[in-house]
């Protein structure tokens, strides 16, 4: 048998992955593809290669270059008109999502494509949500023209069937933005124009202080009309719904505040309280922003058609073309490459398809499909290119009607009622109580106090350190949450996240790795040279079982394989210098007998068994059976240690669609007091959270498929697994990277520290509030006390919530 001279590996210039040989080059830069060096002659063309001077190998390996007609849907004027943000005679405008986007170089390229095409105004990257704003003149470029610069770079946009569905919808804070502006500046004015008030001009000032009042006025009404609105819309839907939040005594206070100083301008010419009001907006508005932005670079409500791409290769006459996804009929005929989304449900007519469905059902392994049988939407093509022929439309399909279905609607009432709407009843109350018993202790006293103090009570005691401190707490816990790779929807959640008292958890892809395997090669040991002649059959197979293979042998063999051959749902075989290689099933490879070695294995009954968590893949060299690859479930890291520590707090349970083949290795994990599932559909786990709920249990699920989403989103809390934030994961309440799932129990610790330390900032707030309140019974409320006192319970609180959330993370572990 011949050996081969081990090679000194050369990196591809343009991404840094191994090149198999050296012929694709440029002067000594040498590439693994051709695609790499098309991108690198592109940069080169346009004196664009610092790219690589900003990092090391920045590049993204080409699969290929693209086919001339691969966007060709884009020259269709309605999908162009749902896609496109903004146009006129000259200029258009469009948000892309890059999900290759990763470094400073990339940032730097993309920002810079108006040096690789003229025609492109302006490039806007951000980098967070790998979102790109492309700026173009449409009279010389067209859109198809825009993502065909992006692709031939290695930026190809991911286009999306909920993006055709409605047009890019503007950022939500857009209106709080012009609000805060608003409010700012009447704020500033308002309190320049008072310092006169303060300083205490004399009588011969009498007409300016009149006209500085009626400027207040008029400052005052956009900040009441237009910038509060919000708030007082907020209170009055509650009370309409019988519920007093938060905004309820808030409003009061605003309206208390507001109608007393107009008051105060058009019967005593000075400005009352009109800068602590405007200032009260202005914070409140500020607390608003700092809560959106906590959580606005992750979208959690998705259905459907997020997952879907935007449009699909259709193949008649044996012309393929790609049409909007919308465009697709049944009977239409489509193509689909390895990796690629089936669409809609079809029947396989050409080609080895090997179905991916772990997204929708949960089942880790490939499932291998014959011609004529049905390939279910949702499914994801491994290997080689298939033909199918469309039975139901889009919105027909299994993955649409999995996803409508009713009983996946939970029909729970979500609409938390949190801790700061308890205690803003009771506030209220109280309020009132002692407005009400003040102002009847002043009409017998001195009845012209009795109205002052009436508005001064529900002035001083507006909950505006009380209605900030909520925010502010919460949204700096999200944000520490956030740097820890847990991206919760809302603050609700975190409050949420505090009560729970039962986790269940998915097994596929949420404690398991989807991608990787543990494997290990049972019966005789294999020779250096048979390693290298299994690694360089299963070289040729683009199977996901053969990749797994190869990177575990992980030599850099190459041998040339002659008459090779890939049975669908068998194996893989060919002829390796003087030796007949078979890797498969017990039944491809089975075709000598006389060794031990098969013996064995034949008696083994294990081996008899399909199971689909321990797979065993046969390897057999001139008919003699060598052993087998055995390849098991690879657990992430920590989940030894996670589950050990939630245990000791919470109830567990375990719903997995997979068999029970993995039963004793997951008994050793979560152990005796938890209960596992197996052959879970997503009904059955939709069903299984009902029912543990009727017993008063507050539920945390954590999944990461489609088949989770009916169980995610009737739990109390769902939480979605996900390997990438940026990628679509099903609706949940948040979103934790996969490789920070060891850290739950910290992060569910902090969310209950969280929520104590609202309790105590409400305490903080309520002592400045007796203080005010002792004033104001009084009637010696002036307002120099209330600009004063109003703005430092407001910091005094946002000071308190910053801080001790930071220092308690720190504890925790969660910061540095």
């Amino acid at each position: 048998m011949q050996e081969t001279v081990t090679q000194v590996i050369t990196q591809c210039y343009h991404c840094g992955d191994d090149c198999e040989h050296l012929s694709i080059s440029i002067e000594e830069k040498y590439f693994c593809c051709e695609g790499c060096k098309l991108v690198y002659e592109i940069l080169n063309e346009k004196n664009l290669c610092d790219y690589y001077s900003l990092n090391e190998k920045p590049g993204i390996k080409q699969s290929g270059i693209f086919a001339k007609n691969k966007f060709e849907f884009l020259e269709d004027e309605k999908l162009q008109s749902q896609l496109i943000d903004f146009k006129d005679s000259q200029i258009s405008k469009i948000t892309f999502f890059i999900p290759s986007m990763h470094c400073s170089s990339c940032i730097w390229l993309l920002e810079n494509l108006f040096k690789i095409n003229s025609s492109i105004v302006r490039s806007q990257v951000n980098y967070l949500q790998k979102n790109l704003t492309v700026t173009f003149l449409n009279n010389s470029i067209t859109l198809r023209k825009v993502v065909e610069t992006l692709a031939s770079i290695g930026y190809e946009p991911k286009l999306k069937l909920d993006d055709a569905d409605k047009k890019f919808q503007a950022s939500q804070n857009k209106t709080l933005y012009s609000k805060i502006g608003i409010a700012g500046f009447a704020f500033g004015n308002i309190m320049l124009l008072t310092f006169p008030e303060y300083l205490a001009i004399d009588d011969s000032s009498i007409e300016l202080k009149k006209f500085f009042s009626f400027i207040i006025f008029f400052l005052s009404l956009p900040v009441f009309f237009y910038c509060s609105s919000d708030f007082l819309k907020s209170a009055y839907y509650g009370l309409k719904s019988r519920v007093i939040n938060l905004d309820v005594p808030l409003s009061l206070g605003i309206v208390a505040l507001f109608f007393r100083s107009v008051y105060d301008i058009f019967y005593h010419y000075n400005p009352g309280y009109m800068d602590s009001f405007a200032g009260l907006i202005f914070l409140l508005l500020i607390g608003r922003l700092f809560l959106n932005k906590s959580y606005e670079v992750l979208n959690f409500e998705r259905n459907y058609k997020s997952y879907f791409p935007i449009s699909v290769t259709t193949k008649k006459n044996n012309i393929e073309k790609n049409i909007p996804l919308a465009n697709l009929n049944i009977g239409d005929k489509i193509v689909v490459r390895n990796n690629e989304l089936i669409p809609a449900d079809s029947f396989l007519l050409t080609g080895d398809a090997n179905i991916d469905y772990s997204f929708v059902t949960g089942e880790a392994i490939p499932v291998h499909k014959k011609l004529g049988e049905i390939v279910y939407a949702g499914g994801r093509q491994v290997g080689s290119i298939i033909e199918l022929e469309i039975t139901k439309e889009v919105s027909q399909s299994y993955l649409s009607q999995l996803w409508n279905n009713s009983i996946f609607k939970d029909n729970v009432d979500r609409q938390l009622v949190s801790l700061v709407n308890h205690i803003s009843k009771y506030f209220t109350i109280i309020i009132l109580f002692i407005a009400f018993a003040a102002s009847i202790y002043w009409l017998f006293v001195n009845p012209a106090k009795a109205v002052p103090v009436f508005t001064a009570v529900l002035i001083i005691a507006c909950p505006c350190a009380l209605a900030m401190s909520t925010p502010f707490t919460l949204s700096n816990a999200m944000r520490i949450l956030g740097r820890n790779s847990l991206f919760v929807k809302n603050t609700l959640t975190i409050e949420s996240l505090a009560k729970i008292d039962t986790i269940v958890f998915d097994k596929t892809g949420t404690i398991t790795e989807i991608d990787k395997s543990f494997i290990e090669f049972i019966g005789e040991e294999l020779k250096e040279d048979e390693k290298k002649i299994a690694s360089s059959l299963v070289k040729n197979s683009t199977h996901p079982l053969s990749k797994k293979i190869f990177n575990y042998l992980n030599l850099n063999s190459n041998f040339n394989v002659e008459d090779y051959s890939e049975i669908a749902g068998l194996g893989i075989s060919g002829n390796i210098f003087d030796s007949h290689v078979k890797i498969g099933s017990i039944d491809f490879v089975n075709s000598s007998n006389g060794s031990s070695i098969v013996n064995k294995v034949k008696n083994d009954d294990s081996s008899k068994e399909i199971n689909l968590n321990e797979i065993k893949v046969y390897l057999s060299i001139n008919g003699i059976q060598k052993g087998y690859f055995k390849l098991n479930n690879y657990y992430r890291k920590g989940i030894n240690d996670l589950i050990n520590d939630l245990s000791k707090k919470y109830q567990l349970y375990l719903l997995s669609g997979d068999n029970k083949s993995e039963y004793e290795n997951l008994k050793k994990i979560f152990g005796d007091k938890s209960e596992l599932m197996f052959n879970q559909t997503p009904f059955d786990k939709l069903e299984f959270i009902k029912k543990i709920k009727l017993q008063n249990k507050k539920v945390l699920m954590i999944g990461d498929g489609l088949n989770d989403s009916g169980a995610l989103k009737q739990s109390d809390v769902g939480i979605s697994i996900s390997e990438e934030i940026s990628n679509f994961s099903p609706a949940s309440d948040a979103i934790l990277e996969a490789k920070s799932l060891y850290n739950l129990n910290k992060l569910l610790d902090f969310s209950k520290i969280s929520v104590k330390l609202i309790i105590t900032s409400f305490i903080i707030s309520f002592l400045y509030n007796v203080v005010g309140l002792y004033v104001a019974v009084q009637g010696e409320l002036s307002p120099l006390f209330a600009a004063i006192i109003m703005p430092i319970s407001s910091v005094t609180v946002i000071a308190f919530a910053s801080l001790s959330t930071t220092v308690f993370a720190k504890i925790k572990g969660l910061l540095n």
